[in-house]
């Protein structure tokens, strides 16, 4: 590397060079927030100084890379063997995917700390990259990785062969209710807009044609596939095919039955609760479930949960005794027997 093009690290971080881990991290917190893209849209100047302020972070918070930096100076790199993925001019990752600065901080930093061989994790849409080689007739081969920080790996697929690639994809419960449109970024030179159907299930994966790893042999490229990952709802849950949710309900309305609104993915509907239901008895709303490939909508299975008040007023607690004290009801009463 030429003189001209040495840079300072830790001036870059503006921390010096006896900082502290601590210290280094703090500092990257604070620049990596101010010169996010999202708060600088369409300004160059901002993204390359973001760039610089990961490559800094990158090197200076790795204890071997920050050595050699130290002993060697300029000529670190070619100490180090270059960065995976060509450097920081690799590094590359999709800041929309992020709710938010910490989530995109605490996944970078997480990413860091173990290295760009590893895979990103913590935040939404965090993506697992790996490649496999296919013979022609479509059989695994050997395996090699890339990551979407660093762009692909180091390992070259021989011969008659193209490289496939495989990759996560977290999606929330509406994106992939509703179907949605992802921004990936493959590489600096490289980017894509996913679509999304509506409809699209944990475990779904899509196949983006010659978007995979390169052969270098063939000059070729494999497929992309990238499987889908769903966030946790508060509310509903897959168990199998069908939409699943449980719905609470107090001790009055289990006894008397009652009509209630339920959400479902169509839209709230109202469900009636017969009297006497019980605590993990399930009711069936048809047609009313996760979108089906072919159109319309499957089942959704309605669990419902007896939740008693944590606190009673004082005219709740007169009546629930008069209950207790003229029940003819025992639902234990099949234990005296035994």
């Amino acid at each position: 590397m030429p003189a001209t093009d040495f840079k300072d690290y830790y001036q870059i971080l503006g921390v010096d060079k006896s900082a502290s881990e601590s210290d280094i991290k703090k500092a990257f917190r604070k620049l990596a927030r101010q010169y996010h893209p999202d708060l600088h849209p369409n300004d160059r100047s901002a993204e390359t100084k973001f760039k610089e302020i990961n490559e800094a972070y990158e090197v200076l918070s790795d204890k071997e890379k920050r050595k050699k930096y130290d002993q060697f100076g300029q000529y670190w790199r070619q100490m180090d063997g270059g960065f995976p993925g060509g450097g920081a001019g690799g590094f590359d990752t999709d800041f929309g995917r992020y709710g938010n600065f910490d989530e995109f901080i605490n996944e970078l930093l997480g990413r860091f700390s173990t290295g760009f061989g590893g895979a990103a994790g913590g935040g939404p849409g965090a993506r697992t990259y790996r490649t496999s080689t296919r013979t022609s007739t479509g059989g695994p081969s050997s395996g090699f990785g890339f990551d979407n920080f660093g762009g692909f790996g180091a390992g070259v697929p021989q011969g008659n062969v193209s490289a496939d690639a495989e990759a996560e994809i977290t999606l929330t419960f509406a994106e992939a209710l509703k179907g949605t449109e992802k921004r990936l970024l493959l590489s600096t030179q490289e980017n894509l807009t996913v679509r999304i159907p509506a409809g699209t299930k944990a475990g779904s994966r899509i196949r983006l044609r010659g978007k995979g790893q390169l052969n270098p042999m063939t000059q070729t490229r494999g497929d992309l596939y990238l499987t889908v990952k769903l966030q946790p709802h508060p509310f509903f849950k897959f168990e199998g095919d069908r939409l699943a949710c449980e719905l609470p309900i107090t001790p009055d309305e289990a006894v008397l039955g009652t009509k209630v609104d339920v959400p479902t993915p169509t839209g709230m509907v109202q469900v009636n609760l017969p009297a006497g239901i019980k605590s993990g008895q399930s009711l069936r709303l048809k047609g009313k479930g996760w979108p089906l490939p072919k159109g319309g909508n499957g089942d959704q299975l309605l669990k419902i949960q007896i939740v008693p008040p944590k606190e009673l007023s004082a005219l709740e607690r007169e009546y629930y005794e008069k209950i207790a004290a003229n029940r003819s009801f025992n639902p234990r009463s099949h234990l005296e027997s035994l």
